[in-house]
């Protein structure tokens, strides 16, 4: 029986196999590290079982639990928009937004606590997902505010660390008050404004 080209090169419909094995992979990972067990419960075998693929599909991409998680965590975050630089303000705000983004699915906060709460039992694993994932969205922040004070929008004696942490660490506890339901769709204009009160050059 002989075939066509176009039934030799015929492909099912949607992503490869290897892409929804590894989304599956993922979306496992993170399901069990937002349940109760947080980083304990997760393990490969854990993970293989929610997942529906074999043990082995893990670690052809992963060496082991934590470099999972790692990825797992950083493919929750928002994409940080490119600051265009036009203001600090506008840079700021755009880079509060992903923040808010970021802290208003509860999925996703759920899955970070899960793991900064492990500080005590998984020291080495909390290091790297700060160094890995959470601080290069930290020094986009001070990089704005950096421009900024270089073209004399803010002050030039600015602690560019306390300024990153107030807007950060605002929006982080807004997220998690408890009562205090969704945090508002203006939130990331209202704390920048806010702060640049204090931080711009007089």
């Amino acid at each position: 029986m002989t075939h066509t080209t176009d039934q030799c090169s015929a492909r099912p419909p949607g992503r490869p196999r290897s892409e929804r094995a590894a989304k599956a992979i993922v979306d496992a990972t993170l399901d069990l590290l937002a349940e109760e067990g947080g980083v304990a419960g997760v393990s490969i075998e854990a993970v293989a079982a929610r997942a529906g693929v074999g043990k082995t599909t893990i670690y052809r991409r992963w060496p082991n639990k934590e470099a999972l998680i790692i990825d797992a965590l950083a493919a929750l975050k928002e994409p940080l928009p490119e600051p265009r630089g036009v203001s600090v303000r506008e840079d700021l705000i755009a880079i509060a937004r992903a923040f808010v983004a970021d802290k208003s699915d509860k999925k996703r906060v759920d899955c970070y606590w899960s793991v900064l709460g492990s500080a005590e039992r998984y020291p080495e694993l909390v290091e790297r997902v700060t160094r890995e994932v959470i601080e290069p969205r930290r020094e986009v922040m001070r990089a704005a505010l950096r421009r900024g004070i270089a073209s004399g929008e803010l002050r030039p004696d600015l602690d560019v660390e306390l300024a990153q942490w107030i807007i950060t660490g605002t929006i982080t506890h807004r997220a998690r008050a408890a009562g205090a339901g969704p945090v508002p769709v203006d939130f990331a204009e209202r704390i920048v404004d806010a702060v640049l009160a204090g931080f711009a050059a007089h």
